[in-house]
């Protein structure tokens, strides 16, 4: 097949990148806003990450399966049609401010989500020269960085109204004068995603109209079983894996509550500094892949973890913007965490490769259950700023996985397969 065949079916496959990172990283600005919007506490709130987090763990094998039995192409347009289903859930979720009804809007988005995720890692290797085929996987994960970047930014100038009032204000309010507000709050919501939608469908029939190259496949699927655990590596690498994602969507989720908390910071200013550090983190992509042509993955794993231990000591410690600053620090030594961990994790296990980056992808849940814990612990101690240590925990499970964990112990007695980096 000629170049030029592959290009317009490649660029379409990147778009993908962006879309699951843009929903992803709404979650920062959805936190606080239906908070205030359903009147939530922090736990009740966290319930945003779990319901993204949970349709990745319940539907990446079904998602894998029906690919596998179908088509990349027919994989692409269930999870954009989900994808668009989810984002118009939203605005009747916001008419009636039934947070449960966000909640499923949530799942169904992010299931469609996990069908994009699912086909794109692999499928952009295929498109186009197999020598190359490393380098266009790691162009199109700049999207995904991109898309970390352009949420938060978009969520906060867009969704976030900037009106906030304190307990007191409210329990001052008239019934008639607080239900104008609350549904004030949540109407805010239904033009972005509205647009959401019709963006995410205009991307679906680019796809139908879009002739993409067939894939064939050969070899035989390993079969799912826990006997992968026998490679202690592994093991430890789906441990990091679920820390890693706790962490990360745990620190960026409630930033919003944190800045209040330990500056006073308003919401807008809050996740315009948000939408700053994710540009951080995508510059982090780029400088991690730069550095480990000097430094060996595990080492920079380990260096990068203990530079965000000592930021969330700071941020754990300290007041006003210097705190602020420490968190928003945070993201650039997080970017190169996921992949590197699931590179580590799947090294050397031949065929046990696939199965093994199955259970990888399923450790994520952890970016579901962090954030409750956080939750709970604003809510039990009256301190968000308290929360954050469960993200300095995490990051200390991932130094020992780079420092120990990581290191083989039990090797196959097949060859090495190709593995190819995935990015959440």
């Amino acid at each position: 097949m000629s170049k030029n065949k592959f290009l317009l079916p490649f660029i379409l496959v990147c778009s993908l990148f962006f879309l699951w990172a843009f929903l992803h990283n709404l979650n920062p600005t959805l936190i606080p806003h239906l908070k205030k919007a359903c009147q939530l506490s922090d736990t009740q709130s966290s319930f945003i990450d779990f319901a993204v987090y949970i349709g990745y763990f319940t539907v990446a094998i079904p998602a894998g399966l029906f690919i596998h039995r179908f088509s990349y192409k027919k994989g692409i347009l269930l999870g954009l049609g989900l994808y668009a289903l989810g984002a118009l859930l939203f605005i009747p979720a916001a008419a009636t401010r039934e947070y449960t009804f966000f909640l499923v809007a949530l799942f169904i988005s992010a299931s469609g989500a996990t069908f994009l995720e699912t086909v794109a890692n692999p499928y952009v290797t295929v498109l186009g020269d197999p020598n190359t085929s490393e380098q266009r996987l790691n162009f199109a994960q700049s999207f995904n960085g991109l898309g970390a970047a352009v949420a938060p930014a978009l969520g906060g100038r867009f969704i976030l109204s900037g009106i906030e009032h304190s307990k007191e204000e409210l329990a001052k309010m008239s019934p008639a004068d607080l239900h104008t507000y609350l549904n004030s709050e949540a109407s805010t919501i239904k033009i972005p995603y509205l647009i959401m939608a019709l963006v995410v469908i205009m991307v679906a029939m680019l796809f139908v109209f879009t002739k993409l190259p067939e894939v064939s496949e050969g070899g035989h699927s390993s079969k799912f079983s826990l006997n992968v655990f026998k490679y202690s590596h592994l093991k430890w690498a789906v441990i990091a894996e679920f820390f890693y994602v706790g962490a990360q969507v745990g620190v960026g989720s409630f930033i919003v509550r944190y800045s209040k908390y330990v500056s006073g910071l308003d919401e807008k200013k809050a996740e315009f500094f948000w939408a700053m550090a994710m540009v951080g983190f995508m510059a982090g992509r780029f400088a991690g892949t730069f550095f480990m042509r000097y430094i060996k993955p595990a080492k920079l794993l380990s260096l990068y973890a203990f530079i965000n231990i000592i930021l969330l000591s700071i941020a754990l410690a300290a007041n006003g913007m210097v705190a602020i600053y420490a968190v928003l620090a945070v993201p650039f030594f997080m970017s190169i965490m996921f992949p590197t961990i699931f590179a580590l994790g799947i090294k050397d296990l031949g065929e046990d490769a696939k199965i093994g980056s199955s259970f990888l992808v399923m450790s994520i849940i952890g970016g579901g259950l962090i954030p409750i814990v956080m939750g709970f612990i604003s809510d039990k101690t009256g301190s968000m700023q308290t929360a954050y240590i469960m993200p300095l925990i995490c990051f200390a499970v991932i130094l020992f996985f780079g420092l120990k964990g990581y290191k083989i112990k039990n090797t196959p007695t097949y060859n090495e397969v190709e593995q190819s980096p995935v990015v959440i």
